[in-house]
């Protein structure tokens, strides 16, 4: 089976539900602080260029035609220069209301630097294990997305597309921004795997097998030796590596898997919550509530009732 279905299948349960985006023109001396969020956020240089800087790390410049990702949404600064003072976003763009967009103009001259934004929005309960094990970010080069030409173009389109008022606009930037977010992973999982253990599980011959099977056919009677077999490795070298590059146990990411999509199961409310351990892969409805209230805190009964369709 071809490696970029690994990215498929790891996809797959990860829903983008709406995003904000905005165009932002900037000049001279401007800083711009972001803060922690529970959903993607990117960057694409159209013009010039700008330094994003962490806490922790030393900044990472960011040059025209170059795409910054951030799976997480983690925390971070974007300003033209390193140690620039920075105004926080929420000052910046008070309200960023779901499906909308915005311009932004700052900085001390007038413009000469554009970047085009983005957040978008998931369903955080469906969010993999693995897809978590990704690097806070992920940059692509302008001479990688010129070999990419479906990506650079979508990207370059969406730039003149998001100040459009057309019907049907929002739908086609969701659509388009989400078409960016998958061939950007696609890209960083052929072309940067040496960043990240995770990008490395996704390219890997055995464990993408593996992977495949815990994603797509979750509910299959699955055990370590199996996956092994599956993987076409030894059970303690599939463990080993499996464990090295995805951060747990195979048999953890299964149950983790299964236990997520219990919870979209219970959340959609469409399923009998007596019958929901056997469309997840359980042999028993006991075993399914131990694993739950164990991992969640709570029983999928008082799970169901939290989201409105007990």
């Amino acid at each position: 089976m071809a490696h970029d279905d690994v990215l498929s299948e790891l996809l797959k349960p990860l829903r983008l539900t709406d995003i904000y985006s905005s165009k932002w023109l900037a000049g001279g001396v401007w800083g711009v602080a972001g803060h922690e969020d529970s959903h993607a956020v990117m960057h694409y240089m159209v013009r010039r260029t700008c330094y994003l800087t962490f806490d922790d790390e030393e900044p990472i410049r960011l040059c025209q035609g170059d795409l910054a990702v951030f799976p997480h949404g983690t925390a971070h600064t974007f300003a033209s220069a390193p140690g620039r003072a920075t105004t926080q976003l929420t000052s910046v763009l008070p309200q960023r209301i779901l499906g909308g967009s915005g311009v932004v103009t700052l900085g001390s001259s007038p413009p000469d630097t554009e970047i085009l934004c983005a957040s978008l929005h998931y369903d955080t309960t469906t969010k993999p294990a693995l897809y978590r094990a990704l690097p806070r970010v992920i940059v692509l080069r302008r001479q990688m997305l010129q070999g990419e030409p479906l990506l650079l173009r979508t990207l370059q389109s969406l730039n003149r597309e998001i100040t459009r008022s057309a019907p049907g606009s929002r739908l086609v930037s969701l659509r388009a921004f989400e078409m960016v977010f998958i061939l950007a992973l696609r890209t960083a999982m052929q072309r940067l795997t040496e960043t990240s253990p995770a990008l490395q599980a996704l390219q890997h011959e055995g464990i993408s097998k593996a992977l495949i099977a815990i994603y797509g056919a979750y509910t299959a009677p699955w055990t370590v030796e199996g996956l092994a077999r599956e993987a076409g490795m030894s059970r303690s070298v599939f463990s080993e590596v499996f464990r090295k590059l995805v951060g747990e146990p195979p048999a953890r990411h299964l149950m983790v898997r299964r236990l997520q999509e219990a919870r979209r199961l219970l959340a959609d409310g469409t399923v009998p919550q007596r019958d929901i351990y056997r469309h997840v892969g359980y042999q028993s409805h006991v075993g399914f509530h131990l694993a739950f209230r164990k991992e969640f805190g709570m029983t999928p009964g008082e799970y169901r009732s939290l989201t409105g369709t007990g």
